[in-house]
Formats: structure tokens, sequence, C-alpha cells
């Protein structure tokens, strides 16, 4: 089995602000996300009692981890891909190959982004139930919270990955075009 192909991540800069944010809110929302479903079990089977709003809430978290983190997942290589066929090219012809394929995906997301924020603008008005009713139990009036914040975590998704799709493309075209000429998946030899 081969290493996974992808690079490192930068340790200051940016980038490495980004990846400290979506790191920090998989985290939280997997937090989040257990302790309700834990609550909701203990209240359903302990006290004989159900939280109406947990369900709900835990399917909106579950579409938010799946649209924006699959950018990190894609740069960590944690894809499933089947490696037969580019494990037989040169390096170069791998470059070609990943360059070739990344065309219709990345035109693919690009449609996605722009159809996705156009279909949750329809949604600005609906308001989510779960949210209302929380709210509703806490301050006693609606939070107001629509749909669109649901609906909008495609688009960002699809941008996030076109963005982690260039990134990895430009990375590893410098590596393997740049001075070194070499691959970061690929070993290297010190010359003296």
């Amino acid at each position: 089995m081969r290493e996974s192909t992808s690079l490192a991540e930068p340790r200051s800069g940016p980038l490495a602000w980004y990846g400290r944010v979506m790191r920090l809110f998989a985290g939280t929302s997997m937090v989040v996300l257990v302790v309700v479903m834990v609550v909701q079990v203990v209240a359903r089977y302990v006290f004989n009692a159900s939280l109406i709003w947990a369900e709900e809430l835990c399917r909106y978290i579950l579409v938010w981890q799946t649209f924006v983190l699959i950018g990190l997942a894609y740069s960590r290589g944690e894809f499933v891909s089947v490696d037969i066929v580019t494990d037989l090219l040169k390096p170069r012809a791998r470059y070609a190959l990943k360059l070739v394929t990344a065309v219709p995906v990345v035109a693919f997301l690009a449609l996605l982004t722009a159809y996705g924020y156009l279909f949750a603008g329809r949604f600005a008005h609906q308001t989510v139930p779960a949210f209302d009713f929380i709210w509703t139990s806490i301050t006693g009036h609606e939070a107001g919270l629509t749909v669109w914040w649901i609906y909008v975590s495609v688009p960002i998704g699809c941008a996030l990955l076109i963005l982690h799709i260039v990134g990895s493309l430009v990375a590893e075209g410098r590596a393997l075009f740049g001075p070194a000429h070499r691959l970061p998946d690929t070993p290297h030899h010190w010359t003296t």
C-alpha cells in the first residue's frame, strides 16, 4: 500500500490558521453531536421523555461537517481511491492525469457552488423548527434562524473543495517542475 499523497500541512500563515479553524470546527461540532445524542438517549430511556429537537439538530450538524470538512479530508489524502493505474505511471504522467481529471471535477463543483447558493436563497424565509423550539424554550420568543443556514453548507463546502483541489495541484506542480524536481510522496536522495 502506498503512503498518502497529501502535502505537508503548513505550520504558519493563513493556511495553518485555516487548518486549525477546520480542526476546531470538527472537534467542537463532534462534541456537541455526541453530547446531544447522549442526552437524548438518557432522556428517552431513563426519564421516558424525548428531546424533540435533538435528531434535527444532529442532522444539521452532520450536514455542515460533511460539506465543510470534505476539503480538509481531500488535502489529507483521506478519500478512498484505486491507485492501480496511477502507480504504474511516472510522476509527470501521474500529475498530467490528475490535472485532466481535476478539470471536470472543478467545473462540476463550481456549478454546485453557484446553483447551491441560488437554491439556498429560496429558503431564506423558512425557519428551522428545532432552533426555534430551543430558543423559544429558553427566551420565550423565536430565534428566526432560517433554513438558508443549513443549505448554504453545500456551496461553501464545494467552494472550499475547489480551493483544496487547485491548491493541491499547484503545490504538486511546483514540487514536480520546481528546482527540486521531486514529488512530496517520492523519496529523495541527498547528494554531496
